[in-house]
């Protein structure tokens, strides 16, 4: 099972933590240096589908010289997203690797990213209370 805390801190602002220590800084993106709930879902879908393209492609052979993407969304309304886009931003290292590197980001979205998938699938969030 995977778990992150958030909490607030002591100074009044927001934080999630993992099991190993990682930290990431939440706020309403009125402040510097941190994400807003938002951006974090949309770094969870470029991250997901990015750490699983990479090694891919490299097995493959085909080591891409630049491998980056950006991640966006409009709100759809003011508590809803409406479609999420991932748009790749890549240097091949020869044409060959142009094939390889679309079927394997293909493969992944559709496939392999756990996060893109549940988003897609509309995975349930449950509410626990005390």
């Amino acid at each position: 099972m995977a778990n992150v805390r958030v909490e607030r801190t002591e100074e009044g602002g927001f934080r999630a933590t993992n099991a190993r220590g990682a930290e990431v800084r939440i706020g309403s993106g009125d402040e510097e240096g941190v994400f807003t709930p938002v951006e974090l879902l949309l770094a969870a879908v470029g991250g997901c589908n990015i750490v699983t393209v990479e090694p891919l492609t490299a097995q493959r052979g085909h080591r891409l010289v630049r491998l980056a993407m950006t991640v966006g969304a409009e709100k759809a309304e003011s508590n809803k997203l409406g479609p999420v886009t991932v748009t790749y931003d890549v240097e091949l290292p020869s044409e060959e690797a142009d094939a390889v590197y679309r079927a394997v980001a293909e493969r992944v979205h559709a496939k392999y990213c756990t996060v893109s998938r549940s988003l897609q699938d509309g995975t349930e969030v449950r509410l626990e209370l005390p």
